[in-house]
């Protein structure tokens, strides 16, 4: 008899704290979204099993992530795009895993952000370590993690409490990263990295868009626009040679096998792109790529509809001008014969 009241007891306080917790986290603006985690990457790797030379895989950081909208991509072409870029992590990894693991000779999309395209080949170093891992965790992944990721969408999608991005935000509230928040003076050396908040939301089927505060509410942009900036200024110099060199190999072998690859420079603007023109000017490293890869490509710079776009953090686009965006590159893409619309 008492453990049965005990066990009514501990569900009802159980019930009580988290609905609690729930109220907070929505009683601060607050809402549900789902968690851009390998889970969800790993979901849109396996439809590559199973695409055809009429499917179309987006690659990238985070550019090509909140620039090209997977709905918007849909009523253009025909078909949805299986989102694979990855944020602030270099393409090549997951390139390498397309061309090396599958047999998919579709249609490739790759988003060149200089800055990470061109970071480095080091296993260890973060741009591409964060891509290589989620290769791994798809390549790895149990039936019990796959069951798990099914069971929590549900949660995800309905529940504030369960947000817990791998991207490590500074307004993440899972208790580690409410741990991480709490500072004891200052245990670190040289420049310290600006607090880093989220600024996208993530939907089904992988679709990243801009959350609505970041356009509206010009502090808080700029508080994004820092970290970028601090980015700038302790980021390693580019490895362009062995960069240039890996992803040339494996796009001479994505075409031999009849794979068509495209290349698009999504909009940057501000300090940000003073910045890139600086470090990474676009002879050096966007002309010549395209000069020795041969594959159809697309610069932001080029085209009148895209040059005034303004990113209101500086490197992505709001979710107005990513629909646009997303709807002239279908457009054009189609026009010049690049892909066909899909009945």
């Amino acid at each position: 008899m008492h453990l049965k009241q005990s066990i009514i007891i501990a569900f009802c306080l159980t019930t009580i704290l988290v609905a609690g917790w729930e109220i907070y986290w929505r009683s601060t603006g607050r809402t549900p979204s789902i968690n851009d985690d390998k889970s969800l990457w790993a979901v849109e790797r396996f439809k590559v099993s199973s695409a055809t030379e009429n499917d179309v895989i987006i690659l990238g950081s985070s550019r090509a992530y909140f620039d090209i909208q997977i709905k918007t991509w849909e009523n253009e072409i025909g078909k949805a795009p299986i989102q694979l870029a990855s944020t602030g992590s270099s393409p090549l990894p997951t390139f390498h895993d397309i061309v090396e693991n599958t047999k998919f000779k579709g249609t490739v999309l790759v988003g060149v952000t200089p800055g990470l395209l061109f970071s480095t080949t080091y296993p260890e170093a973060f741009p591409w370590a964060r891509a290589q891992s989620k290769v791994d965790y798809y390549a790895n992944r149990t039936y019990t993690q796959k069951l798990n990721h099914i069971l929590s969408i549900p949660l995800q999608e309905n529940l504030v409490l369960m947000s817990g991005d791998e991207e490590e935000w500074f307004d993440d509230i899972d208790l580690k990263s409410l741990l991480r928040s709490i500072q004891i003076g200052n245990r670190i050396s040289g420049p310290k990295m600006p607090p880093f908040r989220n600024f996208g939301e993530t939907s089904i089927p992988r679709n990243m868009r801009m959350m609505q505060k970041t356009i509206q509410d010009t502090a808080f942009a700029n508080s994004i626009i820092r970290v970028w900036h601090f980015f700038g200024k302790t980021a390693p110099p580019p490895d362009k040679d062995s960069t240039m060199a890996f992803f040339l190999k494996d796009i001479e072998t994505f075409k031999n096998r009849g794979g068509n690859l495209i290349l698009v420079r999504c909009p940057s603007s501000g300090g940000l792109r003073m910045g890139e023109n600086k470090g990474l000017p676009r002879k050096d490293f966007w002309d010549e790529l395209i000069s020795k890869a041969q594959v159809a490509n697309y610069h932001f710079e080029d085209y009148p509809q895209f040059k005034k776009l303004i990113c209101p953090e500086e490197s992505h686009l709001s979710s107005k001008d990513a629909d646009y965006f997303t709807k002239e590159l279908a457009r054009l893409l189609i026009s010049d014969g690049i892909i066909s619309k899909q009945p």
